[in-house]
């Protein structure tokens, strides 16, 4: 059996999402973690291989739509130590829908660097188990469903701050992603795994991702220790530490957008 990717590269440049890239909240629409792995792909080449992404910002403008997606890249800055990059993603009607900015520090050498010792989720401790981010608006196959994952003994897996392990599908079926791109799903789950309440009274969207890397991730199981924070305004926010099987890789936040289900 052929395994699950999230995009089929239908042209040169033009992205049409399979069943795995789809959305939670819309059968015609992406989950916005595979679309973030695209636009690391496209500035980490524009970058160069000497360079690290450390750093990512995007707003999401508008829904992402499975039908095909055109990314671009242009850099703002390079000199020797670090690079910066714009990158858009637009839809095929050439609709504005993603933008952002990325950083990239240069690759060094320097030996034996004292560190926090942070100690992070044991993934030889954790549990696989069914799969948690399968809540949807619809009846099609979609993001959560091709996701493997993994707890932590004992974890409470009802509303509130909680850790997971996940391990996504590759972004194209023809290559491997760099490991910054493996863990970009993950990157913009956290509030679907942080949730406070199920999406009954609230839907809580995010519209926006920054990602901050500090160690590029190893192998392919990576975990979040996330917690969403809901206020009455509207207006919500998710952090999420990220781990790999070594220890923490990074973070990622995201503001939420709360709004009442239609009845």
């Amino acid at each position: 059996m052929t395994a699950p990717v999230y995009f089929t590269e239908t042209e040169p440049g033009l992205f049409v999402g399979n069943d795995p890239a789809r959305g939670p909240w819309s059968p015609d629409h992406c989950h916005a973690g595979p679309v973030t792995g695209l636009v690391v792909r496209a500035a980490e080449g524009a970058a160069g291989s000497g360079k690290m992404l450390t750093r990512l910002t995007l707003d999401v403008l508008r829904p992402l739509p499975l039908s095909g997606l055109r990314v671009s890249v242009s850099v703002q800055r390079d000199s020797r130590t670090l690079t910066t990059t714009r990158v858009a993603v637009h839809d095929t009607h050439g609709t504005l829908c993603l933008s952002g900015t990325s950083m990239h520090l240069v690759r060094k050498d320097l030996g034996d660097v004292p560190t926090a010792d942070v100690a992070g989720p044991d993934f030889g401790e954790a549990e696989r188990g069914e799969p948690l981010l399968v809540g949807k608006l619809h009846d099609r196959p979609a993001f959560g469903q091709f996701i493997e994952m993994a707890y932590p003994q004992g974890e409470d897996l009802g509303p509130g701050p909680k850790t997971v392990w996940m391990k996504a599908p590759h972004l194209l079926a023809d290559e491997g992603p760099s490991p910054i791109q493996a863990i970009c799903p993950l990157a913009d789950c956290g509030n679907g795994i942080s949730w406070n309440e199920p999406p009954v009274r609230f839907g809580f969207m995010n519209t926006d991702l920054t990602l901050q890397i500090h160690r590029e991730p190893q192998g392919d199981w990576f975990a979040a220790q996330a917690v969403s924070h809901w206020q009455p305004n509207g207006v919500g926010m998710s952090q999420a530490v990220l781990y790999d099987v070594v220890g923490p890789v990074g973070m990622a936040l995201q503001t939420i957008v709360l709004h009442p289900m239609a009845k």
